[in-house]
């Protein structure tokens, strides 16, 4: 079972396009906590890497990780799910 040259993708919304090729996006996970099993929401940012630009604040986006691109930026944008209203 190798899984070499699959990529990890995550769905969220961009929180900051205010950088030039860059978008700060925040993904929200849900789980049920372990003692009094309701559902807990939990966000992280990442920043990810929009080289034509194209995420804008309010976008809902897919990322997919890879190699290294500065000290933050481990993600990059493979396409927008939905524009904002």
């Amino acid at each position: 079972m190798s899984t070499r040259g699959e990529s990890k993708f995550l769905d969220g919304v961009v929180v900051s396009a205010k950088m030039d090729k860059t978008v700060v996006v925040s993904v929200q996970r849900a789980f049920p906590h372990a003692a009094y099993k309701r559902i807990v929401r939990r966000s992280k940012k990442y920043k990810a890497h929009d080289g034509q630009n194209v995420g804008g604040e309010g976008d809902r986006v897919r990322i997919a990780a890879c190699r290294p691109l500065s000290k933050d930026k481990r993600w990059r944008v493979v396409e927008v799910v939905e524009k904002a209203r």
